[in-house]
């Protein structure tokens, strides 16, 4: 017997979908986040930089504020902001999603749409502040924290170093603006060619997390707009 479900919610619905040849049925998952309201469940973190480092220095900073000049400042996003002192410094918004089956496989897919004022082939310290700044997303069934290890704060889950990527992590992109000049766009990112997938915990839960990877070893400021994730469940 089919079994329809409707969760309703601000940011999240939950619908099934007809599949394959047995009609068989996945239940969908959609996470939509626009901070016009809230922070919607966001939390920031930051990682991957010297203990050593004063701390004052990496001007690192994370609220949900209203979008910059140049674009339309009577909307809301999520600003992350820091300054990559020669480590990898990764910047962050995480968020915990219920109510999936437990111990269930889903497939992955993130769109997120972001403001961001740097062109790829910009010059910096260590590398371009457009092209050499990673757009990196990624689920697991584990909260990604901040650690320390060897005098130096990590990030908790595998997510690759700058653009290469580990097993809990999928690559968007660098974050320049397509453009020739230092003025913020709203540019789109997403791995709708290439998602990936996740098991959720014995809890049914999943840990969803987007963030920037540096090479730049200079100051960087993003507005986080939207972010939208499907998780389709995957039949075994």
């Amino acid at each position: 017997m089919k079994k329809w479900m409707m969760l309703t919610g601000l940011a999240m619905t939950l619908f099934l979908s007809a599949c394959d040849n047995e009609d068989k049925l996945n239940a969908i998952v959609k996470v939509d986040s626009a901070f016009e309201t809230g922070a919607d469940g966001w939390t920031p973190g930051f990682s991957d930089y010297s203990t050593d480092t004063d701390s004052t220095t990496l001007e690192m900073e994370a609220e949900r504020t209203t979008l910059p000049t140049g674009l339309d400042t009577t909307r809301y996003g999520y600003m992350l902001q820091g300054h990559n002192r020669a480590d990898d410094m990764f910047m962050y918004l995480k968020k915990k999603v219920t109510g999936f089956v437990p111990n269930q496989t889903y497939s992955v897919v993130f769109n997120v749409n972001f403001g961001t004022q740097y062109p790829e082939n910009s010059f910096g310290a260590g590398g371009s502040p457009g092209g050499s700044v990673y757009l990196k997303a990624g689920a697991s069934p584990v909260e990604p924290v901040r650690k320390l290890e060897d005098k130096m704060y990590v990030f908790s889950l595998d997510k690759g170093a700058q653009s290469e990527i580990g097993k809990d992590a999928v690559l968007l992109g660098n974050v320049s603006n397509g453009m020739e000049t230092f003025v913020y766009k709203l540019v789109e990112r997403s791995n709708a060619d290439k998602p990936f997938t996740v098991k959720a915990n014995a809890q049914g839960e999943i840990w969803l997390y987007i963030g920037t990877d540096s090479g730049y070893e200079g100051l960087s400021v993003f507005y986080y707009d939207r972010i939208t994730v499907t998780l389709t469940e995957q039949q075994i």
